[in-house]
């Protein structure tokens, strides 16, 4: 569904030093893949993941710890305590900026079936991000169902475009053929999330068959098009990779609702569990350990999360989360 996705010329104004940067990089790559004699379609493009392809999008503010959680009723205060706990969104955003977020948009399911993140706690990050001074903030997944109905469904196309993001649905997004190192030759990498100023990471606590959890790590699969099926043949080490490779501003991580069984797909209101909870992180390996030990998992028993502490990607230890209690 989104590898007919066509490119479109970048915006003629407002355009950024990273934008500037990132034309000049994939353009004289692409000329040098055309020199050596390879095919460049023209609804694809070839980078290499240097630094300068995927950029390093976290912000730490002086004094902010990893981890804040928030629990009540209302997932967007939930959000604000949270990332207010961490110095408030205006220490991660600059006025201008683009901001990608991330949520979880996979699956054709309602919010309350847990298989999505919640509606409410992605508008909320797009509201905070505007009153930072954001110039943009997009919001978007590559789903693995009819995107359409995933996005319309979820909650989330609405309640984002109302608190005045951008939503891209999978099948608008441009993608690019990336190398990208310790991982699947041939991959390809949503151009939108490179072109981006902060990234936010906003998945949803569940979990999987496969890799027992699917949280901040497994979320990236969603930026990836052609070629991602491949990494679930080593999982474990794939996701420890994507977090090697992905390093967004914060993760925010929803556990409104969490899908305890069946996932990551779920369907049935038994595998789902109300929590009311939201952690906000500078340490998305702190962030994945959190939300599994929601799932009762012992962090370190997870293969992905100890081996992003073993590459020293983070920390798992979920007593540096600092826990603010039920508003």
């Amino acid at each position: 569904m989104v590898e007919g996705a066509a490119l479109s010329d970048p915006p003629a104004k407002g355009v950024t030093r990273r934008e500037a940067l990132f034309r000049l990089t994939s353009t004289a790559v692409a000329a040098a893949a055309v020199g050596a004699g390879v095919a460049v379609f023209h609804n694809r493009r070839t980078i290499s993941a240097s630094a300068s392809a995927i950029p390093d999008w976290r912000a730490l503010p002086a004094g902010a710890g990893p981890a804040a959680a928030a629990r009540g009723a209302d997932p967007a205060a939930n959000v604000r305590r949270a990332v207010a706990e961490l110095g408030g969104m205006q220490r991660f955003v600059r006025t201008g900026d683009t901001v990608l977020v991330k949520p979880n948009i996979g699956w054709d399911r309602l919010p309350e079936q847990a298989a999505n993140t919640d509606p409410q706690v992605v508008a909320e990050i797009v509201r905070l991000c505007r009153a930072a001074g954001a110039r943009r903030v997009v919001v978007t997944d590559i789903s693995c169902n009819d995107p359409r109905r995933c996005f319309a469904r979820s909650g989330i196309a609405a309640a984002a475009a109302a608190a005045g993001g951008e939503v891209v649905e999978s099948r608008r997004l441009h993608l690019l053929t990336a190398s990208l190192p310790g991982l699947s030759a041939g991959l390809e990498v949503v151009e939108e999330l490179l072109r981006a100023d902060r990234v936010i990471n906003v998945p949803v606590v569940k979990h999987h068959s496969l890799s027992r959890v699917t949280l901040g790590m497994k979320n990236w699969f969603g930026v990836l098009g052609k070629g991602r099926n491949r990494l679930h043949q080593d999982i474990n080490r794939a996701l420890a990779e994507l977090g090697a490779t992905f390093r967004p501003t914060l993760t925010v991580m929803d556990a409104t609702r969490v899908l305890a069984a069946n996932g990551p797909v779920g369907g049935s209101l038994a595998d789902v569990r109300s929590v009311g909870a939201v952690l906000a992180a500078t340490d998305p390996v702190l962030a994945d350990a959190w939300g599994a030990s929601l799932l009762g998992h012992t962090p370190g028993n997870i293969g992905f999360i100890a081996e992003a502490e073993r590459r020293g990607l983070g920390r798992a230890d979920v007593a540096l989360v600092k826990e603010l209690g039920t508003a």
